[in-house]
This record gives C-alpha cells, structure tokens and sequence, in this order.
C-alpha cells in the first residue's frame, strides 16, 4: 500500500499480529523508512491506515547502546487519533516486516518513547517468523476507589461481576492500562461501554487501554486468560490482540503473586470480535523484564 504524502509517496506495510492468519490478530501499519515525515503526517498516515496503530521507522539515535547496524531503529507509535508510547502488536508487525524485507531472524532494537525494547525474531515450523519483545521493566499501583465506579459505570459492569481473586489494578508496561478481571465469561463477552464517557476517565488517568480479563478455570495452572481491550483514547472501539497491555499484565499478575515468579501465560484475545489471536507472556525468573511474543503474517 502507497499513500500519498505530498511530494513523495510512503510506502505502508499491513501485517497482522498474534495470528497466522490474516483475519485473526491485530493489524498494524508499518513504514519501514519515516525519514522525513512530520508528526502530522505520520498521524495522518495512521488515520488513513486506520489500524488502532502503525508503526514509523527511522535510523537508531547516536550512542544507543546495543545498536548493531542494520537491526536498531528509532520506532513511533500512532493511532487514527493520537500517537502511543509504546504498542506491542505494532512492534511484533515491524519486527516481521522487517524480518521479511531485509534483516531476517535474529536480534533486533528498537528506541520507542517508552524506552528500548529488544525483539527476537526466529522461524516457525512452518517457515513463518515469530517475534518476542521484551517489555520495559514494568509496576503497577492501586486505583482510586472513585475511579474504579466511574470505569464500572462507563462500562455498564457492576462490582459484583468482578473477580475478587484478581483485583482491580493500574498497571504499566510501557503504557498504562486498568486491569478489572471479570467474574464470569459471560460477562467479558457481553462488552457494550459508553465510549465518550471512558474516553474521558482514560484521558484523565493517562491509560492506553482497559485490560479486561476473565481467568479460565479450566486452566490448572491458572495461567490460561481471554481477553478484551476497549481504546477509546486511540480512536478504536476494541483492540483486537494488546502486547502492551499483556506485557503490563504479566508484570501485575507477578507482583500480585497471582502466578509463580517464572511462568508462561497464555492470553486468547479477540475472539468476540471474530479475529481470535493469541498471546504468549513469559515471565522469567530474576529477569525483571515481561516476554510478549505471537507469530504473524503480512496482509495483502
């Protein structure tokens, strides 16, 4: 795809994320060379793709540390609306793409506003490539009892329909998102939210997107999760597949001591939007670090 931008054309890359198909997962924009573009022409690029976000490559900054020539960028995240700091699905995209188009397997680095994220990109059986991104280091914090009602009530979800194992919680990975844990899957699939109203507690608390979550049961390990995303803020209803937000997930959940200290989560997302993908969150031990990691594809 080639939009045009004035006086040159920009070529723009579409792969999905988190699925092997094309019509699973998350899609992103990628623009494997933004040399040039203004932050207005990027955010009209991204409006145009109108993916929840492309991602915009450029050379690495001076002193990057880890930089190898060839395999570090600069990379900036823009929705239809706003740009991100930091968006996970965007980076496996742009790890693939260029995984495809020149670098092939094997480290890369990338310089976001989040700050650097390595990304490692093997093969698949099936001669596809899969990409795992390591997270910055990530926290989370309590949320404020006022704000938990206002979320609750933009969402139409009462506190009763909450897990009481899994507590509502504010957590970082790169981006901020509020983490409420659903009581049934009934509940997680049944998601109709006013938007205007949670853009506007999303705007106010800094956050990238609610991480809705509902824990499987059927899962011994308690590691198994379905998932949803609403992003207002980027001008999106539902974010299909989140790798920012499952890296601030898995952080949350080691913190909490919900999972052991070295664990692999398994997150199905999108499957109530009809693009099921998954992702795949390994928390290692003495590495402070989340793993986030899917195969992926190229659209068209």
């Amino acid at each position: 795809m080639t939009i045009n931008g004035g006086q040159t054309d920009t070529a723009v890359l579409r792969y999905t994320a988190f699925s092997r198909t094309p019509d699973g997962g998350n899609p992103a924009g990628v623009v494997l060379d933004a040399r040039g573009l203004s932050d207005e022409r990027m955010l009209a690029i991204a409006a145009e793709v109108g993916y929840s976000e492309t991602a915009f490559l450029t050379p690495p900054p001076d002193g990057l540390a880890g930089a190898v020539p060839g395999r570090a960028f600069t990379v900036r995240y823009f929705s239809p609306v706003a740009e991100v700091p930091f968006c996970g699905h965007a980076t496996v995209a742009a790890a693939l793409a260029l995984a495809e188009s020149s670098a092939g397997p094997g480290e890369l680095l990338f310089a976001t506003p989040a700050g650097t994220i390595p990304v490692a990109v093997t093969r698949n059986e099936d001669d596809g490539f899969r990409a795992t991104l390591s997270s910055v280091e990530p926290h989370s914090m309590p949320v404020d009892d006022a704000d938990l009602t206002e979320a609750l009530a933009a969402l139409g979800w009462r506190r009763d329909e909450l897990d009481p194992v899994v507590p509502p919680r504010l957590a970082f990975g790169g981006a901020r998102h509020l983490v409420l844990a659903a009581g049934t899957r009934e509940r997680l699939a049944a998601l109709d939210y006013d938007f205007a109203r949670l853009k506007a507690l999303m705007l106010r608390l800094d956050l990238t997107t609610l991480q809705l979550v509902w824990r499987d049961p059927a899962s011994e390990s308690g590691t198994v999760f379905h998932v949803r995303d609403p992003f207002p803020v980027g001008g999106v209803v539902e974010d299909p597949a989140t790798g920012a937000a499952a890296a601030a997930f898995g952080g949350y959940v080691r913190e909490l001591g919900l999972v052991p200290e070295a664990a692999t989560l398994t997150l199905h997302q999108g499957d109530d939007m009809g693009r099921p993908g998954v992702l795949t969150v390994e928390l290692r031990a003495g590495d402070p670090r989340v793993h986030v990691s899917g195969a992926g594809t190229r659209i068209g």
